[in-house]
């Protein structure tokens, strides 16, 4: 089981420090996310600063770009990490790619499926010589150049995770993509009754096995190393799962366990501007559905007897460590 932690949109100065910390501590990777700060440039930092830190993004937003910029940040960064490089994707929902990145959106699932098959075209392009010649309904690469050609990478090209929540997307990681990255607003119940499913139909589909594909987990974590930090973690967790279950996206994992009306109340409160009001809408047993409330200590335990068997790496979503020893600790639960 390997473990992820988070490089943060801190200032760019403090990346250095971050990445170092994350490899000194015993995380096996460090991910970074588009929030208020593009997500590769603070890789290219982490990078000269670490020796065996895995870095990816977790994620990048695809539809914000197009295969052609992806396939040549994916190499440069595949470069620079040396190998150590995994390209994270997400579709993110249509009001910000439309609203936020001036991008177009059209079904997301088979346009995803397109982006991932070619920039791969482009990467067997520049690796193999073969010719660029991808048509697809939503991507067309026929033009490579030589003085656009960088050559093979000597590193192979980067995997590829794909975040999804619904059964189509996850189809279509399971399908062409390397891995998939569940999303932190999901359950247990829901990955082995809704997402293993898809995954072993998108298996099918691409003619793959479990056994080359990455399983992994941003999830939720309530934890602390004293009352004050616990309660904390407890309050910002229900604040964090309300949030994300104001999206009409992500009502499945809700519906799935009955909880379909609260959906309607959250996106009610979230066009108000209510957050805190939203959080206080999480009951107990829906933070215990989607969080581990444990100990520090007890989290590796915690966490295994939940997704032990599924997942093949986990990231904490607000990990609570104030001691970093404690911290390396609780790491090397995992490894035991």
């Amino acid at each position: 089981m390997k473990v992820d932690g988070g490089i943060p949109s801190v200032g760019i100065d403090e990346i250095a420090r971050v990445a170092r910390e994350l490899e000194d501590v015993g995380y096996d990777g460090g991910l970074t996310a588009e929030m208020n700060h593009d997500p590769f440039l603070p890789l290219v930092i982490a990078a000269e600063h670490t020796e065996r830190l895995e870095l990816g993004t977790g994620i990048a937003v695809a539809f914000a770009r197009n295969p052609m910029t992806l396939a040549n940040i994916g190499y440069d960064l595949q470069m620079f990490a040396k190998g150590r490089f995994r390209l994270g994707l997400g579709s993110q929902i249509k009001a910000h790619i439309e609203k936020r990145f001036s991008m177009p959106w059209s079904h997301p699932a088979p346009r995803m499926r397109e982006l991932i098959l070619a920039t791969r075209a482009i990467w067997d392009c520049w690796n193999d010589g073969t010719p660029l010649d991808f048509r697809g309904e939503f991507y067309r690469h026929t033009l490579m150049t030589p003085f656009f050609v960088p050559g093979p990478n000597p590193y192979s090209n980067p995997k590829i995770s794909l975040a999804a929540v619904g059964t189509h997307m996850t189809e279509v990681a399971a399908e062409v993509a390397d891995g998939v990255i569940l999303h932190a607003f999901t359950t247990e119940r829901y990955v082995r009754e809704v997402t293993l499913p898809a995954l072993e139909r998108g298996f099918e589909r691409g003619g793959r096995q479990r056994s080359d594909f990455e399983i992994s987990g941003p999830l939720f974590i309530v934890s602390g190393a004293n009352e004050e930090e616990l309660e904390k973690a407890r309050q910002g967790t229900k604040q964090q799962i309300a949030f994300y279950g104001s999206t009409p996206a992500y009502r499945g994992v809700l519906e799935l366990h009955g909880w379909g009306d609260l959906q309607d109340e959250l996106n009610r409160l979230s066009k108000q501007g209510e957050w805190v009001a939203m959080g206080d809408l999480i009951t107990d047993d829906i933070l215990d559905a989607f969080a581990i409330v444990a100990e520090p200590e007890d989290i590796p335990k915690a966490m295994l007897a939940r997704y032990g068997d599924i997942v093949d790496r986990l990231s904490f979503y607000a990990p609570y460590r104030s001691d970093p020893d404690r911290w390396r600790q609780v790491l090397a639960g995992f490894r035991e």
